[in-house]
Formats: structure tokens, sequence, C-alpha cells
């Protein structure tokens, strides 16, 4: 089943058309030599500036897909053997898995057949910039009705295709309207603004469907939402009793300018005394396993995390982790390439490292076999071990695998051929042995095995660790050292939005650092900075377009102004969580 079917059998009361063809002037052929190539890191969508990387690799353009999806308005889903398939108002796109590709750190596709068929005009601007012209529309009719399932039901009839971008309450679309529509939408809750060719919408929509046949943008809203509208986005910190009366107990936010050479870098950092402020600092992620991506603001809810920043590695295409996680004592996800992490207990600072997890199984014949990785996403020839913190059920990530499952550490199955997609059921207490790269192994059903584990640095013994890397600082010293922690050197010599934990001795730091008409800094230009700043130990964790903060529940800081999905973050939790009403009283209290 295809995207567009998929999603209209969630919505019975839309009929299935097959979108009319755009006519032949809408289909704007791309202006450059298929011979071409160049790349650069800035978008003029529609004539709204937006920082984003892309590529042209000999007449074929690749895009992120945080682009396509929050800037565009095009629908994803996975599709067998890791394909991707794009849906953008009823044109179908499927890409291979061999055509998705790491564009420093995100995942790019290519985009020239969907942006011809939308009727989307790519032109170059200058060495490093593309504008993307579509022609703002005519919105034709709004029409709405409840919805027992999702609170309210509005469809917006358009006359063509437009582009649709969105994050953090706001859905901007490219069309026209009357003052008349704008008064309608008024009355809906959604505080609309007409500017430009752009229709602002203040609304956070749980579905988002952009249809054709007739051409349509359906917004299904949950109760909540229609009443009074979304909170915008906001770029200040918040006005919350909470944050207030927990900055009467030590917590600090700042904002300020800084400079490193001849560039200016907006910091944002959040810093306490996790022994005095009742402040808990906690790993966010999924609670149903650990595959799959969320907006950071829907970890901070889940955990009730009152500031958030995002936390360590993972792969945009399989939405796998790629770096250290443990909550609460559980390893979640296993370090991997003696990479920086943070470990913490409560109410205690945090410490910093590199670590390994040193993990090795012994056989009946007294072989040893090590073991690479724990509930990984980074794949590697040799043996891989996950538990049920993975998941309810591992599925095969390469081409071909050899598994087996033990239950106290007794072999209970073997799997001679898990092919991309097979699924293995992981129950509480199961261990699975996923053997790679076509080496050899003698384990049978009813052969006993002993597995051993253990971490090379106290660090990895704390009941919490997120990892990251590179190590930026360690007892006020710059012990940057990227290719240790096998980084590219294209990487490390990047600039690039970023976030980092650090300590002060003192304090913990919670930080994003940004560029203020620039990338942002490298890596090296972060370490001295933050040592500049008196910090003693810091850790990079992952940054570019997943760099984000979330201050009560506002997202007031997107690395690239994209609020990117991210796979974990690292949270700050009220011990005995106060409601804002409460949080009021107390606040007022003489």
């Amino acid at each position: 089943m295809g995207l567009l079917p998929a999603l209209l059998a969630l919505h019975p009361g839309i009929p299935l058309l097959p979108p009319p063809p755009l006519p032949a002037e809408q289909r704007a052929p791309l202006r450059w030599s298929t011979r071409a190539s160049a790349q650069g890191s800035s978008l003029l969508l529609n004539g709204k500036r937006q920082q984003a990387r892309w590529l042209l690799d000999r007449g074929d353009l690749w895009l992120p897909l945080e682009v396509l999806e929050g800037q565009l308005g095009v629908s994803r889903r996975e599709g067998p053997k890791n394909t991707l398939e794009l849906e953008w108002f009823g044109v179908e796109v499927t890409i291979p898995a061999g055509q998705q590709r790491s564009l420093e750190d995100e995942v790019a596709v290519p985009v020239n057949e969907l942006l011809q068929r939308i009727g989307v005009e790519v032109r170059p601007l200058g060495p490093s910039e593309l504008a993307l012209e579509l022609p703002a529309q005519t919105l034709q009719a709004i029409r709405s009705r409840d919805s027992g399932i999702s609170g309210r039901r509005i469809v917006l009839d358009l006359s063509r295709p437009a582009m649709v971008r969105s994050g953090d309450g706001r859905l901007s679309i490219a069309v026209d309207s009357t003052p008349e529509q704008v008064a309608q939408l008024q009355a809906l809750g959604l505080s609309p603004q007409q500017e430009r060719g752009w229709l602002t919408l203040q609304v956070a929509a749980s579905e988002r469907l952009t249809l054709g046949g007739p051409w349509r943008l359906v917004l299904d809203l949950p109760a909540s939402e229609t009443a009074a509208g979304s909170r915008p986005e906001s770029s200040e910190p918040p006005r919350d009793n909470r944050l207030a009366l927990l900055q009467r107990q030590g917590l600090s936010i700042d904002r300020k300018l800084a400079k490193i050479g001849s560039r200016q870098l907006l910091i944002n950092s959040v810093r306490l005394d996790p022994r005095q402020t009742p402040l808990d600092l906690r790993p966010l992620n999924n609670p149903g396993g650990m595959k799959g991506l969320s907006s950071l603001s829907q970890l901070a809810r889940s955990e009730a995390a009152l500031i958030a920043v995002n936390g360590g590695y993972f792969n945009r295409v399989n939405r796998l982790p790629l770096g250290a996680l443990k909550d609460n004592g559980q390893w979640l996800s296993g370090p991997i390439l003696n990479r920086g992490v943070v470990g913490w207990g409560q109410a205690e600072l945090p410490q910093f490292g590199r670590l390994r997890l040193e993990e090795s199984v012994v056989d009946t014949q007294g072989k040893r076999w090590t073991i690479g990785s724990l509930n990984s996403g980074y794949v590697q020839k040799g043996v891989a071990r996950y538990t049920s913190a993975w998941g309810p059920a591992y599925q095969a990530i390469t081409g071909e695998e050899v598994a087996v499952l033990l239950r106290n550490g007794v072999v209970v199955q073997r799997f001679e051929a898990l092919s991309s997609g097979s699924s293995v059921p992981l129950g509480k207490g199961d261990d699975l042995l996923v053997i790679r790269g076509g080496m050899d192994v003698p384990w049978q059903s009813g052969e006993r095995l002993q597995l051993s584990s253990r971490s090379d640095n106290p660090v990895g013994d704390k009941p919490y660790v997120v990892g990251g890397g590179p190590l930026l600082l360690q007892h006020g010293r710059v012990v940057l050292n990227g290719r240790s922690e096998g980084f590219s050197s294209g990487f490390l010599s990047q600039g690039a939005p970023r976030t980092v934990i650090a300590s002060d001795g003192q304090n913990l730091w919670l930080m994003t650092l940004q560029g203020v008409n620039n990338a942002g800094p490298s890596l090296l230009e972060t370490a001295l900075l933050l040592r500049q700043e008196g910090l003693q130990d810091a850790l990079n964790l992952d940054g570019g377009s997943s760099t984000g903060l979330v201050l009560a529940d506002v997202h007031t800081v997107k690395g690239r102004g994209v609020a990117a999905a991210v796979h974990n973050g690292l949270g700050l939790i009220p011990r005995g969580a106060m409601t804002p009403a409460q949080a009021n009283v107390t606040a007022s209290a003489p």
C-alpha cells in the first residue's frame, strides 16, 4: 500500500481520487546542466530564507528530509527494504535505500522528480544558495467539522499545491486568503496572519495531509487545540511560574552574545547546582523502544521535564541510536567507538570521560567471543547483543544475519538467515546475539553461554549515562581528540550549531551555541570558548539541526531554524513535579 492510500485509510471521510495532472507550464525545469555539481548551506523558499544544506551531484538535487517535511509539507513513511515513500499533494515518489545519503549531520534524498512533478522552480542564486519557488496559490474554501476521534477536522481547499512550513505550533501555507477567510480561521481559534503570500496559523496539528484531486490541506486537531489555539514559538525564555520559583532556588537561565575570533555566537545556557536546586537530570527517551524519533518537546512532555536539550547521536535513516544511553541502571543502548560520555547519580554533579563497554560470551568449549555492541544501530562485523530494552522485537538491520536467542543463559532458538526487516520477539530477560559479516558461530539450541559485561571507566557505572562526543574539556584542559573517537575530519572542522553538557566544578550546565550570520563554531572553537567561560568539563552532544532547547514546553532554540526530530534528550525534571497553578500559588505567597 502506498503512502497516500495508507493515510487515507485512517480518514474514510476523504474520497480517494487520483490528483489531476499539473498543467505543463507548472512543471518547471530545473535550471542546471545534468553534469553540474555544487553544494551550499542556504535555501530561499518562496522568499523565506532557511539555513539548510543542499547538494547538487551530477544534476541531481539532494535535500535533507527535515527540509522536505518541515519546510515544504512532504509526508514520508518507511516502505519495504528500507525504502522511503514520499507524498506531496497526491504525488508519490519511492526512494530506495541506496539513494539515501548523509549530508553532514542529516539524511538527504534526491528530489528532482518530486519537485518537477509538483511544479517547483529551482534557481541558483549564488555559490551557496538556491531558490525554490512555488507561486503562492489561492485559498478557495475552508471547511470544518467536529471529529469524535481528534476533536476537529479542518480542510483548506487550494487552487494548486503549495509549500507548507511547520514547527512548534505554527503552520505557514504559501497561499493568499481573503479578509473573510481570515475571520473564519480566527473564529476557529487558529490566530491567522496573512503576509506576503504566506498564511500562518498558530496550531499544532496531530495529523496533517496534503491531498490531490482536488488539492487540499487537511488538519486533524485535538479538542484542546481548537479551543484556544496553541502557544506561538518564542525566542525569549517563557514566563512560567515554575521557572520563576526555581530561579529563586538557584536555577539560572541566560542568553548572551560571545565572540570567537571575528565571528559572533549566541549562547543559551541553563545552570544549576543539582545538590541544591530541586531539579533532577534524566535521559529522555522513547519508552516504546530504541527505534524511532520524536520532537524534543514531546520527549520533554513525556517525562514532565521542565527544561530539555537534545541528547546523543542517531541514524536519521533507520532512526536508531549511535551511542550510550543508560537510564536508572539499565543500558538502553551501549557506547560505541570509545566516544565521550557523561554519567551521574541522583542529586550529584556529572562525571565525564571516554567509555567502552567490554562484553563477551564464553561457550561450552571455553572459547571467548567478543561482543562488539549492545542495543545499537552501529553495525559492524561480529557479534552484537540486543535485549528487551531495544523494544518488543528485534528487526534485522543488515541484509542477512544469524542470531541465537538466549533465555536464562541457554540458547532456546537459532535463526540461520534473518533478512532485512525480519523480526524476533524479545521478552524480559532475553538476550539476542546477532552475528553479522559471515562470522561462523557453533551455538545450537540447548547450549549454555556465559555472558560478561563491564565498563572500562567508572563513569559507565553511574545509574545515568548519555553518550555524545567528542569530549571537549576535562579538569580544565582541552582534550579534544575527535579522530580517536571515530569522527571524520570533515565533521571535526565544520562549523555548526552545538549542544553541550558541562560542569564548572560547582554547577551543571546545559548549553546551546549558534552562529550569528555564520554556520556556528567548530568543535575546537567550542572547546576554547567553553574554557574561556570558566568551565572545567564539557561533552559535545548531537548538533546541527538536532540542537534544541525547550523551556516550559516552548522550543526556544532550534539549531537551523527547524524543530528537527531527535532520538533522545536530557531533561531537568522538578522533584515532586508541580503544576503551573501550584507554582503560581507558591510564587505569590508572601
